[in-house]
């Protein structure tokens, strides 16, 4: 049911992009749940006939993982309601599928802040309530789900209605969409006809491979010793690990409840393997002498997390952007990992959580740069050691402030009151071109057409770019604000960029100007003032 889901979505993504009202490039709806799905699909397949609860617990794992934007995170935390609802279930019926998806809207809506009606959360909390109410009259699950469906497209037809942008626009929540899309799908599964994905999709998914190498500089223990261990007993890991730190260093160990997952450095792997034991059987194991660098690996463990860097230091911090330019003013301000990433091309939550945990520091803090990226990046909180801050900066240009405004002689939380403050400072201005034909806030706007942005909400529409800099550079000098920084992206030249900032330049004389080339993909400029 889930690997037709997910070949479904695939199908379907471009009719579910389309969807989306605002008409900028983005890491649309459609994309973004397909690739989420086709992440589980994939460890879906690698299985070989999993038990109903071992399928939950893939799926809810690998949608985790391979969260992106918000679409994406609501989406994994939905069906982690079906990892949790169905513990040691081996077959379910109508009820037991109505109890997971209650789980699952219970979650997401958890994880939401501010939800809004009109959306992916109103079309799944309908659906849920309606397949508890049919799941007394009658437990079939083919049943259940056909009758729910019928709320789902109701729920789906009514967003146009909650929503006053749908509204304007005459359409439907994308993602309350692809929800009802997916459950189409496992339906028509159950019932014999799968979907197939299309040949090209462009969404493979990448291998996942062992633990990274480790240096092997100053090397006090010999042996890099890696395992996967079940869990057969009651005891507590954190007794392992108690005993591992005795041993050894560069301990990592993380577990659920299946399975405990070990890296340490030490000089008696033997003492190590033994003591695991008393906890369940090995799934995988590997010995690494890291002064011969001779590797003898016993089984392959392509699970593994990505190896965790030991602090070096009290704080350091991840940023997620696009553009070399830009990768470079957030590590001249000191950030240690770059995600590429932003619009069009979200980071999944497994993306920030292998750069938080390359990040040499006991506490990091994680600057997402875009609303659709902060939900994936608070996801991967609860999956590192970690102690993880995240930022919520919306754009890169508040990311950039945010990072000014850093303090490493401050407290955790202090930091974050700063920066979550400096937010409130900085005006972001963009351009960037219509993908498509729409009519929106008042304006007709056909594809090709530049669109000017101001703090997220449409400023105008025009063939000529510098109408949009004039307007822009307009409402700068009525906010009396005093620094202008100008990040113009791969599609202009330096002379376009310095004309730009002539627009800037004549129309608020009081400001200081800086141009960078940030290198930036789909924005022709990111502008800040503060």
């Amino acid at each position: 049911m889930m690997i037709s889901a997910a070949a479904s979505i695939d199908q379907g993504r471009q009719k579910i992009n389309e969807l989306n009202v605002f008409p900028v490039p983005d890491g649309d709806t459609g994309t973004n749940m397909g690739m989420t799905l086709d992440t589980a699909a994939a460890d879906l397949r690698k299985a070989e006939d999993p038990p109903l609860t071992r399928a939950a617990d893939i799926t809810a794992a690998a949608m985790l993982r391979g969260a992106r934007g918000n679409s994406g995170v609501i989406l994994s935390l939905l069906f982690r309601g079906f990892s949790n609802a169905w513990k040691g279930k081996t077959e379910a019926d109508g009820q037991d599928f109505a109890e997971a998806l209650s789980a699952g809207v219970d979650a997401a809506y958890k994880a939401v802040m501010k939800p809004a009606e009109g959306t992916i959360l109103t079309v799944s909390r309908l659906t849920a309530a309606a397949a508890k109410d049919l799941a007394q009259e009658n437990s079939d699950i083919e049943s259940v789900l056909s009758s729910a469906l019928e709320t789902s497209r109701a729920a789906l037809e009514n967003t146009v209605n909650q929503n006053p942008v749908l509204k304007k626009a005459g359409v439907v929540d994308a993602g309350g969409m692809g929800f009802v899309v997916i459950l189409e799908a496992m339906l028509a599964s159950l019932q014999g006809a799968d979907a197939v994905a299309p040949e090209e999709t462009g969404t493979a998914v990448k291998e996942r491979a062992d633990f990274t190498e480790f240096s092997t500089e100053d090397i006090t223990f010999t042996y890099c010793t890696e395992f996967i261990v079940t869990r057969d007993n009651d005891k507590d890991p954190e007794l392992l690990r108690a005993f591992l730190n005795e041993l050894g260093d560069s301990l990592v160990l993380v577990y659920d409840e299946e399975i405990i997952k070990v890296h340490v450095h030490t000089n008696h792997p033997g003492t190590v393997f033994e003591e695991a034991l008393t906890y369940g059987a090995f799934l995988t194991t590997k010995i690494e002498n890291m002064r011969l660098q001779h590797t003898e690996k016993v089984m392959s463990a392509e699970d593994l997390k990505p190896a965790v860097a030991a602090p070096e230091k009290k704080f350091g911090s991840v940023a997620v952007c696009a553009g070399g330019g830009l990768a470079d003013v957030f590590r001249d301000l000191g950030v240690d990992q770059i995600v590429q990433g932003g619009q069009t091309m979200n980071p999944s939550t497994e993306d920030i959580l292998e750069a938080i945990n390359r990040t040499p520091a006991e506490v990091v803090f994680v600057l997402p740069n875009n609303k659709n990226i902060i939900l994936a990046a608070q996801q991967a909180v609860e999956l590192t050691e970690k102690t993880v801050v995240v930022v919520p900066s919306k754009t890169v240009p508040q990311g950039i402030t945010a990072m000014l405004s850093f303090d490493p002689d401050s407290s955790a939380e202090a930091n974050l009151d700063a920066m979550s403050e400096a937010l409130k400072n900085v005006d972001t201005m963009m351009i960037t071109y219509a993908a498509r034909d729409s009519d929106f806030d008042g304006y007709a706007i056909h594809a090709g057409d530049f669109l000017g942005l101001y703090n997220g909400a449409l400023l105008g529409t025009s063939r000529d770019m510098n109408e949009l800099l004039e307007a822009m550079a307009d409402r700068v000098q009525e906010s009396g604000k005093e620094f202008v920084n100008v990040f113009y992206g791969e599609d202009i030249t330096q002379e376009q960029a310095e004309q730009a900032s002539a627009v800037f330049s004549a129309r608020v004389p009081a400001a200081e100007l800086n141009i960078v080339n940030g290198g930036q993909p789909i924005y022709y400029y990111l502008i800040s003032a503060e």
